[in-house]
């Protein structure tokens, strides 16, 4: 890949020496067109965000609605807000006992900070733990308890007292005591590559969690929200957290991040100190009118888009592929192994090439994620795995 300066020489910061540097004109369904007019098949939805495609007839209504009424207002928490109260009420109505009330912040990252500190005014306690492989986000507090360390070094110090669990080990389980604030984890881990736990392996922890008093918190950010084929991931895995975040997929598209948890819980942000947690741009009534659009309906679009089914198409397809070397998939969130970096890179460049857009690993650098659109049809689906496919082949 060539080195590219297009986001600096446009006076935007830029992540990576090597963007992918295509110019976006538009998006719609499944698709990503550029100035040129090419169109790509989005297969990773802008990691995890556009679950139902590209411009939502109905978030985009509402979108629009709410920007003739009124922009923002007061900071998060002072005004009621109908915007707020309207994707509060159909977020808590898809969501199990207790988990009876939310906070709305501004992302992901925001969120996992939220419910750090909800977990630790929830026990008194200071130990954060976490577990190998994970990932929860780019502020100092997010990315004290994500364990690629490689993305870390350059930014110490971070938080202290975070300890990581060994992945999916059960005995490991007792290091989690009567110190531990939180044991917090990805109830299928994304940037690792889409590793699994257990039914089993999560009833234990959320058994150890209860036993010493812990918070067990669940992020489903990238995992949420119907990707794994059921509303919440934790569904499948027979437990409840006691706080949830959710993020990217929330809103349709716009920048939000959520922390659920109990009322009693979620109460104690108003005292010992009033404000505990507070922000701004908490709850923009234009990202929430979007998250009550996005979330109305849902179950129905969910059980009509056949996850399950259409993630086993793919795997099926692919079983037997001669440079593909391994597969994991939940739902529709999918990794595929290579052979090597350079496999990785070549496969990518020629995704785009073949107008099908498919994404890294920050941290499995020799794999390719999938996260297509939820309601992407089979015949679309034939046509990215024959993509997929043919960028694959050596």
């Amino acid at each position: 890949m060539a080195e590219h300066s297009l986001l600096l020489d446009h006076h935007l910061a830029q992540t990576t020496m090597y963007p992918i540097g295509t110019e976006i004109s538009h998006a719609k369904g499944i698709y990503i067109y550029d100035k040129q007019g090419n169109a790509f098949m989005d297969m990773v939805c802008g990691i995890g965000v556009s679950n139902w495609g590209h411009g939502n007839e109905a978030v985009n209504q509402a979108i629009k609605d709410q920007v003739d009424k009124h922009l923002h207002v007061m900071v998060y928490g002072e005004f009621l807000q109908e915007a707020q109260v309207n994707a509060a009420r159909n977020l808590i109505a898809l969501m199990p006992d207790p988990l009876d009330t939310c906070y709305f912040v501004n992302s992901g990252t925001e969120a996992i900070e939220a419910a750090l500190k909800l977990a630790k005014r929830i026990t008194g306690r200071t130990q954060l733990m976490a577990i190998e492989g994970s990932y929860h986000g780019n502020t100092h507090g997010s990315m004290s308890v994500s364990h690629n360390e490689h993305k870390k070094a350059a930014f110490r110090p971070l938080l202290p007292d975070v300890s990581f669990l060994p992945y999916h080990d059960e005995q490991a389980l007792e290091r989690i005591t009567h110190r531990t604030a939180c044991v917090l984890i990805e109830t299928v881990q994304g940037d690792a590559g889409v590793r699994l736990h257990s039914p089993a392996y999560m009833q234990k922890l959320r058994a150890r969690c209860t036993e010493m008093g812990a918070m067990l918190i669940l992020d489903e950010i990238q995992c949420g929200l119907g990707r794994t084929g059921s509303l919440h991931a934790f569904e499948a895995k027979g437990i409840i957290p006691d706080i949830l975040v959710l993020g990217k997929s929330l809103a349709g598209g716009l920048p939000v991040g959520c922390v659920v948890a109990a009322k009693e819980h979620m109460q104690l942000f108003t005292h010992n100190p009033m404000l505990g947690h507070i922000s701004t741009f908490a709850g923009h009534p234009v990202v929430c009118a979007a998250v009550a659009a996005n979330l109305d309906r849902y179950r129905e679009r969910l059980a009509e888009a056949q996850v399950e089914s259409k993630g086993k198409f793919i795997t099926d397809y692919f079983a037997s592929h001669s440079v593909i070397q391994g597969m994991r998939r939940e739902g529709l969130m999918l990794a595929f192994d290579f052979p090597s970096i350079d496999h990785v890179n070549t496969i990518l460049d020629r995704c785009m090439d073949r107008g099908f857009i498919a994404f890294r690993f920050l941290s499995r650098p020799m794999s390719i994620r999938w996260a297509p659109p939820l309601n992407i049809t089979f015949e679309e689906l034939n046509k990215a795995c024959q993509l997929f496919d043919e960028a694959c082949r050596y």
